[in-house]
């Protein structure tokens, strides 16, 4: 099974690393920052958030510029505060169990999990020892990703991608076990390491016949998602409601949004939804990640669409709104701990 699962990531390159989708496309960055005449120009298209959305920021200081009707429940857990302090958080937000925790300072999914009880709670926080966010579980059926751009000086703005997401999942027939529905599975049984830890205790029970079992809530590539081009979906009333969410968000131009939402109309509505997350300048249209409807080459030419992007908000907050650039060095330094920080992570994983 390692071996077919590492050659069927082989030849999917939506498994293929990140660095495979910026690295060929360097050149039009650099040319961008020549034009800019600043290495770090980016970090001028969205004011309100630390370096523009670099990785380094905060996701809770972030999510707090959402209108509070559109953004889930949270707190802010700070290494060793005691347990007691963080149920009394809990009650006194009116936020139960099951519920989300992760990083206050990740992505790509880095120990995003789905508590579902204090003892777990309280294990999670014992094992890492860094800012934590506790977020209401968001109940709602369906999750996307929408990009959302608008040129600082102009009234309206343009959903350049959306992202479905297909969470992970199988289908009983009533006489297999969950373990080997998932091995017979294309994509699940590549994620079996990941199931293993969420699943196991189920793993031995046989669903009902078309039971479909849901093996992830979590809404990230890594845990098993699918992404799905959902672009067709782009309407005017759609950008509409977009405009209105953009402008009760102070100072965030460039980015995408993680949605959770129920129907899809209501999306277009703005209705019922909660935004989980604000993701500045290193978010990606993560609908070019559908290998069936995207090409390799396509996929990289829709990130330098995105570039070309940012390059104009960010100039036009440097030149018309007098937004500086971040000095190269505090930039690069800011990089180097967040790659420490993640590593430092990666070991007690």
């Amino acid at each position: 099974m390692k071996y077919s699962k590492k050659y069927h990531k082989i030849f999917n390159w939506e498994y293929w690393p990140s660095s495979f989708f910026y690295i060929p496309n360097l050149p039009y960055a650099f040319y961008l920052a020549w034009r800019a005449k600043k290495l770090t120009f980016f970090t001028a298209a969205n004011p309100s958030i630390k370096s523009s959305g670099n990785g380094t920021e905060s996701k809770y200081e972030t999510i707090q510029l959402i209108p509070e009707d559109l953004r889930p429940k949270s707190l802010l857990v700070k290494p060793n505060t005691s347990f007691n302090s963080v149920l009394e958080d809990l009650n006194r937000n009116k936020i139960i169990f099951p519920l989300i925790a992760k990083p206050d300072i990740g992505f790509r999914g880095l120990l995003v999990k789905k508590i579902k009880s204090e003892s777990e709670l309280k294990n999670y926080l014992e094992k890492y020892k860094i800012d934590i966010i506790i977020q209401e579980y968001v109940d709602l059926n369906n999750e996307c990703g929408i990009f959302y751009v608008r040129n600082p000086k102009a009234e309206k703005g343009k959903i350049t991608s959306i992202t479905l997401k297909k969470f992970l999942s199988v289908k009983g027939d009533g006489v297999t076990k969950l373990k080997d529905l998932v091995l017979n599975d294309d994509r699940a049984k590549l994620y079996f390491d990941i199931i293993c830890q969420t699943k196991f205790s189920e793993l031995e029970k046989i669903p009902a016949k078309n039971e479909s079992i849901k093996l992830s809530v979590i809404g990230n590539h890594c845990k098993g998602t699918q992404f799905i081009n959902g672009n067709y979906l782009i309407s005017q009333k759609l950008h509409d409601t977009f405009d209105k969410i953009n402008k009760s968000i102070n100072g965030w131009y460039y980015g995408r949004l993680d949605i959770k939402y129920n129907s899809f109309e209501e999306l277009e509505r703005g209705e019922n939804i909660k935004i989980l997350e604000i993701n500045g300048i290193i978010a990606e249209p993560t609908h070019i990640y559908d290998s069936e409807n995207f090409t390799y080459l396509e996929a990289l030419k829709e990130i330098r669409n995105h570039w070309k992007n940012l390059y104009n908000i960010s100039t036009t907050n440097h030149k018309a709104l007098k937004i500086p650039y971040k000095n190269t060095r505090e930039f690069s330094k800011e990089i180097l701990q967040l790659k420490n920080y993640i590593s430092t992570i990666k070991n007690i994983i």
